[in-house]
């Protein structure tokens, strides 16, 4: 297992590097990701990015400036991908890749060298860490790519894996220029008409489970298609489930393909989203995590609704007060 040591010591000492993000990209795989691109050219290095998915617009100022190469890659390093599997069309590159910065307790090796550290917030706030390790200062641009890492994943610093680590990373970052309050208002403050469409139908449809104690929203490709929902329309819809009072597990269930469904799970302590996943063969953080079922949606819920039934039966009764 690698170390922030020698992940910089790799990355000085390698060029034309390729960088990848996981699917249905986040803020966070993406800050990392756009934030190590600007390091690495500063340091007069080649660097290509690349994720199977889109980047949805609200993200493009992470990237804008950026110089980006068109090369075979002689290096691969993957950010923020707990598992190859996340790399959905670019999976044969993670079979290739000679490092992973990720955050994930529940990390599945898969490059050549892992530095993971799954007490972290975000792989932006390991990040903040490996830039001046590459000897490379944090520029207004860096800080605004590693903060909202850092504040996505933390649902602006409302989540549990908010430390006070995570604390000083930010308060550094806002010393080197981030703009917190622009950032933070567009990731979750402002939303498309047609995100307020698709919220309208999922919230009316919302399916309540063991007592109230676990609510579903599923998202299906029908319902995407007939309000014109884009990626950033369906960023932070899993972290709405868990909003409902009394609710202590929160699910999302979308479709993405035929008979397979991306399940995300939102947890309120002390039950752990990342053991329910990893059921499935998934896995994330305790307060969210994710995996994928195949099968019909009813059986896709029905399963992940008795696994969170079984979880909840375990814990017992949780306040969700104060």
């Amino acid at each position: 297992m690698a170390d922030r040591e020698t992940a910089a010591a790799r990355l000085k000492a390698w060029d034309n590097i390729l960088i990848l993000s996981h699917r249905s990209p986040d803020g966070d795989t993406l800050g990392c990701a756009a934030a190590l691109c600007r390091a690495l050219i500063a340091l007069g290095k080649s660097v290509r990015f690349a994720c199977a998915d889109a980047v949805p617009e609200k993200f493009g100022y992470l990237f804008r400036g950026v110089a980006l190469g068109d090369f075979e890659p002689a290096h691969i390093v993957a950010v923020d991908v707990a598992d190859k599997a996340l790399l959905g069309t670019l999976e044969p590159f993670g079979e290739q890749a000679d490092l992973a910065i990720d955050h994930h307790a529940t990390h599945r090796p898969f490059a050549k060298e892992a530095w993971v550290e799954g007490t972290a917030a975000a792989a932006c706030q390991m990040m903040a860490a490996l830039i001046p390790a590459l000897g490379v200062e944090i520029t207004p641009e860096i800080a605004d790519c590693l903060y909202t890492g850092l504040s996505t994943d933390t649902g602006c610093f409302r989540y549990a894996n908010a430390t006070p680590e995570t604390f000083r990373t930010a308060a550094m970052l806002l010393e080197h220029g981030a703009r917190a309050a622009e950032i933070n208002r567009v990731m979750f403050d402002t939303k498309s008409r047609t995100a307020i469409a698709l919220l309208k139908r999922v919230y009316s449809d919302m399916a309540f489970f063991h007592g109230g104690r676990c609510a579903v929203l599923c998202l299906t490709q029908q319902l995407i298609d007939e309000t014109g929902a884009t990626e950033s329309d369906l960023d932070g819809v899993s972290a709405m489930v868990r909003q409902v009072e009394g609710v202590v597990l929160g699910l999302t269930i979308r479709e993405r393909g035929e008979n397979e469904y991306k399940i995300s799970l939102r947890a309120v302590e002390p039950a752990n989203a990342a053991e329910i996943c990893k059921q499935f063969g998934g896995g994330g953080h305790k307060g969210a995590a994710g995996c994928t079922i195949h099968g019909t949606l009813a059986d896709a819920q029905a399963q992940i609704v008795a696994a969170c039934g079984a979880a909840l039966e375990h814990i017992g009764e949780v306040d969700t007060r104060l």
